[in-house]
C-alpha cells in the first residue's frame, strides 16, 4: 500500500501503468504455472471469462480515472468499501433474494457512512478550489463526475460478483484459473491506454535514482515503487483467490473488510491526509455496517460464551 500511495501522490494519473504492470506480471506467472504455456484447457468455457474480463477491466480503468477527477484517496477507498450495498441491491433485483432486518440495517449504516464522507469531501473541494467562482464550479463538476464514475464502477463490480457466483455454482471453483484469465485476457485492452502508460513510464524513468538494498542495484525510485507494489499486490490477490476456495464467504468478506480498514487508517496516519471528525464518523458507519452484514457478532457469540464458562483458576 505504501508503494502505491507514494506513486499516486507524486503522479496522480499513474493508475494505468500500475494496473498494467500488475496484470502483466500475474498473466505471465499464470501462463507458465497454471495454463502450462497454453497447453491446459480451462475448466470454465473461455467465453464466460471474456464476459467476466470485460467487467473486470472496465471496473479497474474507471476506478483509476476517478483519481484524476478530484477524488481523494481516502474517499476512493471508503466509497469502494461500499460494495456490499451494490451487491445487496443487485441481488434483490437480479437474483430475487430477500435479506433479514439486520442485513438491511447494515446497508443503511454503510449508506449513511458513505454519504457523510462524500458530503464532507464535497465541502473540502469547494473550499480548496481557486478564488475564481467559475474555476471553483468547474472543479466541483469534475468532482461530481468522479463520484458518478465510482458509483458506476461499484455497480459493475457487484454485477461481476453475481456473474462469478453463477459460474462457480455451474462449473465449480477454479481460483488459479480465474486469476490467470482475469488478468491475461484484458492485456490487449491496454493498447488503448498505451500513450498514457508510455507517458508515465518516461516520468518514472526521470525520477530520482535509488539504490536497492542488499543487491546494490541502482534504478529510478518510481520503478522500485512499482516493482514492490506489483509483488505485494500479487501476494494479496493470490491470497484472496485462495481464500475463496478454502474459507467461507463470511471469513473472506471479513478479511477483505479488515484489510480495507487497515489500509485506510494507515494511509491517513502515514500521509497525514485531511480527515475531520465527520470523516471518522462516516468511516465508523461504513465498517460497523460491513461487520453487521457479515454477522461477525453472531460468530463471536458462542466463542465468548465458552470463554465466560471456563473454570476459573484457583
Amino acid at each position: 500500500l505504501v508503494f502505491l500511495l507514494r506513486a499516486c501522490r507524486q503522479f496522480p494519473g499513474c493508475g494505468n501503468i500500475v494496473t498494467f504492470s500488475q496484470f502483466l506480471f500475474i498473466a505471465v506467472e499464470g501462463f507458465i504455472f497454471e495454463a502450462n504455456f497454453g497447453r491446459k484447457r480451462p475448466a470454465i468455457p473461455i467465453r464466460y471469462y471474456f464476459i467476466m474480463v470485460a467487467m473486470f477491466f472496465t471496473v479497474s480503468v474507471v476506478n483509476n480515472y476517478a483519481l484524476n477527477l478530484n477524488i481523494a484517496m481516502p474517499l476512493h477507498m471508503i466509497f469502494r468499501s461500499g460494495s456490499l450495498i451494490a451487491s445487496m441491491a443487485l441481488g434483490v433485483i437480479i437474483l430475487k433474494k430477500r435479506y433479514s432486518v439486520s442485513k438491511y440495517t447494515s446497508i443503511a449504516l454503510v449508506s449513511l457512512g458513505i454519504f457523510t464522507c462524500t458530503f464532507m469531501s464535497a465541502k473540502q473541494v469547494a473550499s480548496n478550489s481557486s478564488l475564481n467562482e467559475e474555476d471553483g464550479l468547474q472543479v466541483f463538476l469534475w468532482w461530481l463526475l468522479g463520484i458518478a464514475a465510482l458509483t458506476f464502477a461499484l455497480l459493475m463490480s457487484a454485477r461481476m460478483g453475481i456473474f462469478q457466483e453463477t459460474l462457480y455454482k455451474q462449473f465449480g471453483k477454479h481460483s488459479k484459473e480465474a486469476l490467470f484469465y482475469n488478468h491475461a485476457l484484458p492485456l490487449p485492452g491496454f493498447l488503448l491506454l498505451a500513450p498514457n502508460i508510455y507517458h508515465h513510464a518516461v516520468l518514472f524513468s526521470q525520477s530520482e535514482p535509488f539504490q536497492v538494498p542488499v543487491i546494490g542495484l541502482t534504478l529510478p525510485i518510481m520503478w522500485f515503487y512499482l516493482l514492490m507494489n506489483v509483488v505485494t499486490q500479487y501476494v494479496c490477490i493470490r491470497g484472496v483467490f485462495i481464500l475463496t476456495t478454502e474459507c467461507t464467504s463470511l471469513t473472506v468478506t471479513l478479511v477483505v473488510t479488515l484489510r480495507k480498514f487497515v489500509s485506510l487508517i494507515f494511509s491517513i496516519l502515514y500521509f497525514r491526509n485531511p480527515f475531520t471528525a465527520w470523516h471518522w464518523l462516516g468511516t465508523a458507519f461504513v465498517f460497523v455496517g460491513t461487520l453487521m452484514y457479515t454477522e461477525v457478532w453472531n460468530s463471536l457469540g458462542p466463542f465468548l460464551a465458552r470463554w465466560r464458562k471456563r473454570p476459573k483458576e484457583e
